[in-house]
C-alpha cells in the first residue's frame, strides 16, 4: 500500500467536487481530487444530466456566479455552450446547454491550472477516524490500494460516502419511509426536427406545461419541452410518469430525454443499482419507440447515447449543523451564514405515483444556502457539498441541482482552506471572512 499526504482531499469529481478542488487549489493548498469513474463531471457527464438549471431566479436575476460562471464562459469560448438561454418550457428562467465532452476536458485543465492533483478510477472504501477527526482514507485502484492522509476532507460524492464511512450521521429520503426520488436513465437522440416540435407546441398550447412562454416562443431557440400530455396518456406506457420531457442540444438535431423513471430502489445498495440499470435501459428503448411513433419531429430520430450509469436524484445526505427545510426555500429565507444562493424551485419527482411536486420560491425569488448545511455533526475536519449536503427530503430537491452544487462546492473548498490557514475546524471558521473571500471571487451572497 502506498501513502500520500495532502492538505485537502476532495472525494467525488462531480460539479461540487470540481469546484471545491479548484477553490482549494487556488488558495495554495496541496489538494487532491478523487473520482471513481475515468472522467470528471458527475451526473452531468456520467448520467447525462443536461442542461444546467438554473443560474437565475424566476425574474432573470443571476444568483450563481463564481467558478460556476467561469466554467460557462470558458465553455462559450470553445463553442461548447451558448451560455444561459431562456427555458422554453418555463419551469425556470434559464437553462445552460453545454457539451459534456468539452466539459470533461476543461475541468481537468482548470484543476491543473489550480495545482490540484487528480486520481480517477479510484474508489474510497475505508475512512480512518480518531477522536472525531478523519486521519486518512483508503482507496482501491487498478494499481493497488492507496492510503491518503490530509488535514481536511470534503465529501462531494453525492451519496455522502465519506461521511457515512466516517460514522457521521446520515439521512435518507422521506422521513416517513426513507423512499427517495426515482432514478432515471437519460439518453440522447439525434435526427430530431425541432422546428416540427415547436410548431406542434404553437398549434396546441393546452397540451404543454402552463408556464411555457408561448408569447415569445416563435422568436426563442427551443431549449426545453414539457408536455405532450395527450400523446403520453394515450400511449399508456408502463412508466410511472405523466408527461414528456426533453431538452434541445447541444447539436441542432439533438435532444436529451428525461423520461424514464425507476422507483422504490436505494442508490446506495448494489443489488438495487443492478436492478435499476437494467430497468432504466429497458425503459429507454420503450420511450425512444414512443417518441418516434407519437411525437412530431422524431420520426427519423435514433438513440445516440445513454448514460454511463443511471442518474441519481437523491440518496444519503448528512445531518449537519443546520438542516435546510422546505419552509426555508419557499420563503426565500436569508441566513447570516449564507455561502450560496439559488433560485431553483422545489422539484420532487414522486418516489411513488406518477406526478411531481413543485413549490416556487417566494419573495425576491432566491433562497440562501447556509454554511451550517455543509458542516456535518460528529466529524471535526469534514465538509460536505452538493447533493448530499444537510437538507430535508423536500429542500434537497432544489439544492441537488448542478449550479447549486457548483456553488456549495466552491464554498466548501474555500472554507476548508480557510480552516487550515487559521488553525480551526470547519465549525470554527470565521464566516464573515469566508463570505468576504467568496465575494472577492464573484460569488453572489
Amino acid at each position: 500500500m502506498t501513502h500520500h499526504k495532502y492538505d485537502i482531499v476532495v472525494v467525488g469529481g462531480g460539479p461540487a467536487g470540481i469546484n471545491a478542488a479548484i477553490a482549494a487549489g487556488r488558495k495554495d493548498k496541496k489538494t487532491l481530487l478523487i473520482e471513481r469513474h475515468g472522467f470528471l463531471g458527475g451526473m452531468s457527464t456520467i448520467a447525462g444530466v443536461y442542461p444546467w438549471m438554473t443560474f437565475h431566479t424566476e425574474d432573470g436575476t443571476q444568483v450563481i456566479k463564481g467558478i460556476a460562471e467561469e466554467i460557462v464562459q470558458r465553455l462559450k469560448e470553445r463553442g461548447a455552450s451558448p451560455g444561459h438561454l431562456r427555458d422554453t418550457c418555463g419551469f425556470t428562467y434559464s437553462v445552460t446547454p453545454y457539451d459534456p465532452e468539452v466539459y470533461k476536458v476543461l475541468a481537468v485543465e482548470m484543476l491543473e491550472e489550480a495545482g490540484v492533483d487528480l486520481m480517477v478510477h479510484s474508489f474510497v472504501d475505508q475512512v480512518v477516524v480518531e477522536n472525531g477527526q478523519i486521519q486518512s482514507i483508503e482507496i482501491t485502484t487498478k494499481s493497488g490500494r492507496k492510503h491518503i492522509h490530509a488535514g481536511m476532507f470534503i465529501d462531494t460524492t453525492g451519496d455522502a460516502d465519506v461521511a457515512f464511512l466516517s460514522g457521521a450521521k446520515t439521512l435518507m429520503g422521506r422521513d416517513e419511509d426513507q423512499m427517495t426520488q426515482p432514478l432515471t436513465m437519460k439518453f440522447r437522440m439525434r435526427g430530431v426536427d425541432l422546428e416540427q416540435v415547436k410548431e406542434a407546441m404553437l398549434q396546441n398550447p393546452d397540451n404543454f406545461f402552463p408556464k411555457t412562454p408561448f408569447a415569445e416562443l416563435k422568436e426563442l431557440p427551443l431549449t426545453a419541452v414539457q408536455g405532450f400530455y395527450k400523446e403520453w396518456k394515450e400511449a399508456n406506457l408502463p412508466i410511472n410518469r405523466d408527461q414528456v420531457l426533453f431538452f434541445a442540444g447541444p447539436a441542432e438535431d439533438e435532444v436529451l430525454v428525461n423520461m424514464t423513471r425507476v422507483q422504490g430502489l436505494d442508490a446506495t445498495k448494489i443489488e438495487d443499482l443492478t436492478k435499476a440499470e437494467y430497468e432504466g435501459r429497458k425503459q429507454v428503448l420503450m420511450v425512444a419507440d414512443f417518441l418516434r411513433k407519437w411525437i412530431p419531429g422524431f420520426e427519423m430520430a435514433t438513440i445516440s447515447s445513454t448514460g454511463a450509469q443511471i442518474g441519481v436524484r437523491e440518496s444519503r445526505r448528512i445531518e449537519g449543523k443546520y438542516i435546510l427545510t422546505k419552509e426555508d426555500v419557499i420563503a426565500g429565507r436569508k441566513f447570516d451564514d449564507v455561502i450560496a444562493k439559488s433560485g431553483y424551485p422545489i422539484d420532487i419527482h414522486a418516489p411513488s405515483g406518477n406526478g411531481m411536486q413543485v413549490a416556487w420560491v417566494e419573495g425576491d425569488g432566491a433562497f440562501d444556502i447556509p454554511y451550517g448545511s455543509l458542516v456535518p455533526k460528529g466529524i471535526d475536519n469534514l465538509l460536505v457539498a452538493g447533493r448530499c449536503m444537510s437538507a430535508t427530503h423536500e429542500a434537497i430537491a432544489t439544492t441537488r441541482l448542478t449550479p447549486s452544487a457548483m456553488a456549495t462546492g466552491q464554498a466548501a473548498g474555500t472554507a476548508a482552506a480557510l480552516a487550515l490557514s487559521t488553525g480551526v475546524t470547519p465549525a470554527g471558521v470565521d464566516v464573515k471572512e469566508l463570505q468576504k473571500q467568496l465575494m472577492e471571487v464573484h460569488m453572489v451572497l
